[in-house]
């Protein structure tokens, strides 16, 4: 079931008046891999009426204003991805492409997106109902945080964008309760997942350095950056307060994860997994085909890569769905007029971490003094790939199914860490779930910068490398990896990359392709060593590349074209 995004939409359904408005950067595809269409439909399951108003032309009121003005609150998400982000490459160049967008051209998206949107509405709505913030972009940018389009440290989007409200995280319990809030006339200011203004500081609250300190000094940079980002887990995380110019920014601890029924329920909620027809009628967005047939089967990742920003938005804790819940998906998935037997996607932010958690995160929080997997998994995750196998192996064999590709991505060392299972699951991906090569992404072979990013050695990448390869011998299959690398992280020199370049072509037999220049994006590890120049475990000074045609020069280095050969019998 689509959700309104027209006048004509309300009227057929006898409503005289929205109770939400959901205002997105992304064109409307109603499929659970989206936020706004997965929020629409938990409301709209609640009972509250929905609308949605997909990438509105921000030069007139004619867009922002067709569904009229909500009765409770306006939802504001920039996003899938963060507009600057979706609208500029690490060079700081314009992309031209916008996969969101109908026809594909970046022509739709404003830069700052959240902002934009939010002053649109004001403009049209003098002294309207709530504005509440959502999505990657604002809850990254939910404090202080380095923006490396401006090169300076700015406040709390709440701020700079005058909303009331910010649901961050993946807000799907938070979302309901505030919106049960509005309804009833209460205060919202004890819901978890949620930051909002105020005068004055809750009794209970950790307090970070200002705006003002951690824009003038990095040390406080970086020791809020700390207190944040300890305080993000459900389990032990406090009220944070921050104070921007006269008032304080007060950041609830995060919402409680999701039981698996709770999950299970959002994913059986009736989504049509297509393009709104008005939007199609403007052109068909790109990453439908990425999503139209691929199935969540978690949340969360305890992989902390530095660089990365799920550990703060989804968070390090898995949600894992049941394997009922999943099947009947990829059944439903079968009956879809245009599927043609293959599911691009069984997995999560990494595959292999469905179905298993570590039972003392669960009751007493992350640990603080060390991480789950790096730099070696730790004892206490007991790390077991049968719940994975067991699903995949179930899956292939559901009528009207060809394939079942593992596309997102795999921790390779946690397949070390488990002699019970870890080598099966290399076989079954190997025989059943890749077609010709399996992308992994080392990042690096620099023990120095794999440190920095929070990254295995490079020793766990050949030993997996090994097993792939021995097991493709002993098939007869012509299978071969892939790899991802980061040019220009913090601490990485043309030195580094250099070295990188022997090893891709002297162990890994190939010259890579998949390359990236860093992105500092908002509120992770790897941004506040781009920001300070420091390495924050330490406190220790680390080289920094700013330069644009030195950090082009790193990515030189390694970028070549070819790919690793085709598998054969080395001796």
């Amino acid at each position: 079931m689509f959700l309104p995004t027209t006048k004509s939409e309300i009227d057929a359904l006898g409503w005289d008046r929205l109770d939400v408005v959901l205002v997105s950067g992304d064109s409307y595809i109603d499929s659970p891999h989206m936020g706004i269409a997965l929020i629409g439909h938990i409301l709209a399951n609640a009972g509250y009426r929905v609308g949605i108003i997909a990438q509105p032309d921000v030069n007139g009121q004619d867009d922002i204003t067709r569904l009229g003005e909500p009765r409770l609150f306006w939802g504001v998400s920039a996003g899938a991805v963060d507009s600057m982000v979706a609208n500029y490459t690490a060079a700081k160049k314009p992309r031209s492409n916008d996969d969101y967008t109908p026809g594909g051209q970046n022509n739709r998206r404003p830069d700052r997106a959240t902002l934009v949107y939010t002053n649109l509405i004001r403009r049209c709505y003098k002294g309207t109902v709530p504005i509440v913030l959502g999505g990657i972009e604002s809850s990254l940018r939910r404090i202080s945080h380095y923006d490396y389009w401006s090169n300076k440290i700015r406040g709390s989007i709440l701020f700079d964008s005058k909303a009331d409200y910010l649901l961050y995280g993946m807000a799907d319990r938070s979302v309901l309760q505030l919106a049960e809030a509005f309804d009833k006339g209460k205060d919202p200011a004890s819901i978890r997942g949620l930051a909002y203004k105020a005068t004055s500081v809750p009794d209970s609250a950790l307090i970070l350095p200002s705006v003002a300190e951690v824009s003038a000094d990095n040390r406080k940079f970086i020791e809020a950056y700390k207190v944040f980002y300890q305080n993000n887990d459900p389990v032990t995380g406090r009220i944070l307060a921050q104070q921007h110019d006269t008032r304080y920014l007060i950041q609830n601890p995060p919402a409680k994860p999701l039981s698996q029924p709770e999950l299970d329920e959002i994913y059986a909620l009736p989504f049509e997994r297509a393009q709104h027809p008005y939007y199609e009628s403007q052109g068909k967005v790109k990453a439908l085909e990425t999503i139209r047939f691929s199935v969540t089967t978690h949340r969360g990742c305890y992989g902390e890569c530095n660089f990365c920003a799920i550990a703060v938005h989804e968070g390090r804790t898995i949600q894992s769905r049941s394997e009922t819940s999943i099947l009947d998906e990829i059944k439903k998935i079968t009956t879809l007029p245009d599927f043609k037997g293959y599911i691009t996607d069984l997995g999560g932010p990494t595959a292999n971490m469905y179905g298993f958690e570590c039972q003392k995160k669960r009751t007493q929080g992350a640990c603080k003094d060390k991480r789950c997997i790096f730099p070696s998994a730790c004892m206490m995750l007991r790390i077991d790939h049968h719940p994975v196998i067991s699903l995949l192996q179930k899956a292939r064999k559901i009528p009207g199914v060809k394939k079942v590709f593992v596309a997102s991505g795999i921790r390779y060392d946690m397949i070390q860490h488990d002699p019970g299972s870890g080598k099966q699951y290399i076989q079954e991906l190997s025989e059943h779930h890749i077609s010709g090569q399996l992308k992994v992404a080392p990042e690096h072979d620099s023990p120095k910068v794999l440190a920095l990013m929070g990254k295995p050695g490079k020793a766990s990448l050949l030993r997996f490398k090994e097993d792939f390869d021995r097991i493709n011998i002993k098939s007869g299959r012509k299978q071969f990896l892939t790899y991802y690398f980061i040019a220009a992280h913090p601490g990485c020199t043309v030195k580094d990359m250099t070295m990188l370049k022997n090893f891709s072509e002297n162990s890994l037999h190939l010259s890579p392709e998949q390359i990236q220049v860093l992105t500092p994006t908002p509120s992770t590890w790897s941004t506040l060593m781009y920001a300070t120049e420091t390495d924050p475990f330490t406190m220790e000074h680390i080289f920094v590349e700013k330069d644009m045609q030195l950090k082009q020069k790193q990515k030189d280095i390694l970028l070549n074209k070819g790919q690793e050969r085709p598998w054969k019998k080395r001796s």
